[in-house]
């Protein structure tokens, strides 16, 4: 049997770095430390940090019963709100948010400002875009997830429309929903804000998924960028299987296969993509 893994599998730059911040910070601080959410989409992170001291925190409301320290903003980001909260009820802001996400912060913002109506494609409920939503001058923004949404999405003929995207977001539905939007007739400027690292996960995971017999995708449950790459996957190969640890892993169900590819989201750390790697190789 052979098994492929993809280059691009694992941690990417915006998560690595926001990981990496809140060990230092660890390391360096005497403060309570807190994290507003979940840094990363990874329960195995969180429980380690948490393991070392780290409280998750869901809100400002949560965080003003807490004693003074250090809150770090998770690679998601939060609304402009979020932060002045935080800020005056006394607690020291580390700003781990991924310089993507923060590039869109701020074209929201200087749109928003313009007077263009936003339109972000992306899932309305994951916290990368409600942190996005925050950043609107006005009310003037709507989110769209799927081909009904764009359909039945209507403003009068006069407005102006600025399109992002979730970093996360699949390229070629992003291609797709601007498509329907664009045949509306608004005024519009599209900017394309999916990350460089999601569309070459993506790419590599599709090529991969087509060329093999069974397909692995390792990530959090919750985590948006691995439930994509699931799907992408599940298209070209029926047999993927989405699993977040080794302990996940059926080998039954793969052993009569003649190769396997493996892929892992954005959040997922080395050591757990290893681990299967080398369980799949040993034992089949």
């Amino acid at each position: 049997m052979s098994v492929t893994l993809a280059k691009s599998a694992g941690f990417c730059f915006g998560v690595k770095r926001a990981v990496d911040t809140v060990y230092q910070e660890i390391a360096k601080s005497e403060l309570p430390i807190y994290t507003f959410g979940p840094i990363i989409h990874n329960e195995e992170v969180v429980k380690d940090l948490e393991n070392k001291g780290v409280q998750v925190v869901e809100s400002t409301k949560e965080l003003k019963e807490k004693e003074k320290g250090i809150v770090i903003i998770r690679s998601h980001g939060v609304g402009k709100r979020i932060y002045d909260e935080i800020e005056k009820q006394g607690h020291k802001i580390v700003d781990a948010t991924c310089p993507f996400v923060l590039k869109i912060h701020r074209l929201v913002q200087e749109y928003g400002s313009k007077g263009y109506h936003v339109v972000i494609i992306g899932n309305s409920i994951h916290p990368e875009v409600e942190g996005i939503k925050g950043w609107a001058s006005n009310d003037e923004i709507t989110v769209i997830a799927d081909k009904e949404e764009a359909e039945k999405f209507s403003l009068p003929a006069e407005k102006k429309v600025c399109i992002v995207s979730q970093t996360t977001f699949n390229y070629n539905k992003f291609q797709d929903l601007v498509e329907i939007i664009n045949k509306k007739g608004y005024d519009i400027i599209v900017l394309n804000t999916i990350c460089n690292a999601t569309e070459e996960r993506q790419t590599e995971a599709r090529k991969i998924a087509k060329e093999v017999d069974a397909m692995i995708v390792i990530g959090g449950k919750t985590s948006s960028n691995t439930q994509k790459l699931f799907e992408i996957c599940k298209n070209e190969c029926e047999n993927t299987y989405y699993i977040q640890t080794v302990n996940d892993l059926d080998l039954e169900r793969i052993k009569s296969v003649d190769n396997v590819g493996i892929t892992a989201g954005a959040s997922t750390p080395n050591n757990i993509i290893e681990e299967v790697q080398k369980n799949v190789r040993n034992e089949l």
